[in-house]
């Protein structure tokens, strides 16, 4: 097809540059409007399965009907082949000295595989709901680290600061870091009685008290 308006040919290598770039899921096409029944000029891959001579879209015929010579550029927009690729297309209008739209560079990218992809690592990297009130996980290397760690967390977290404690403040300190687990860390004893300012006879009395079925932290 040798009739089609020679500024398009400057746009055959831009196409296939970017066709080479992206692979065998691209297409970019080069469309005359001049002669929308047969405007296909130029393709470069095989998305679409089209060859030169074939009509412009539907899409491209509407927007210059509406629009006409103030068309804007369509940039990533869904569309589907009748085989039922997904596609991710742009349109580029291609204009004369003149500013009048004689033609359009279009890319089609087959985003299929890319989209299952999307869904197995969305299955992959989906968290269980139901444990979303859990706190943040933390790790460490070094056991006393971690103890320091969930007590002076817990100490912070607490209304009253620590140097004005009292001792039923204390007492619920201690019961949250029962809850935690760290009582079943060996040490953990003395490492709290340390920070709370207290003995470690102190810390099992209340260790004691909070197990009690008296005890009510929630009117402390």
């Amino acid at each position: 097809m040798d009739e089609f308006h020679p500024k398009l040919k400057s746009f055959f290598s831009i196409a296939e540059g970017i066709f080479k770039t992206f692979g065998k899921n691209c297409e970019v096409v080069i469309h005359d409007l001049q002669m929308p029944e047969k405007s296909l000029v130029y393709v470069a891959g095989k998305v679409t399965g089209r060859m030169p001579g074939a009509p412009a879209t539907d899409l491209v015929l509407q927007t210059l009907k509406n629009k006409g010579n103030d068309s804007n550029d369509l940039i990533n927009y869904q569309t589907s082949t009748k085989e039922g690729k997904t596609l991710k297309s742009s349109t580029i209008f291609i204009r004369d000295d003149n500013n009048i739209i004689i033609g359009c560079m279009c890319i089609n990218f087959d985003m299929s595989e890319f989209l299952t992809c999307q869904q197995i690592l969305e299955s992959f990297t989906n968290f269980n709901k139901e444990h979303e009130h859990v706190a943040g996980e933390k790790f460490f290397s070094d056991v006393n680290e971690a103890i320091d760690e969930i007590i002076y967390s817990t100490i912070k977290d607490y209304p009253t600061p620590k140097q004005l404690m009292q001792k039923e403040d204390k007492l619920v300190i201690v019961k949250k870091l029962d809850e935690k687990g760290v009582f079943l860390v060996k040490g953990s004893v003395d490492q709290i009685a340390k920070i709370l300012g207290v003995s470690r006879y102190t810390v099992y009395n209340y260790l004691e008290q909070t197990r009690s079925t008296s005890f009510n932290s929630s009117a402390m």
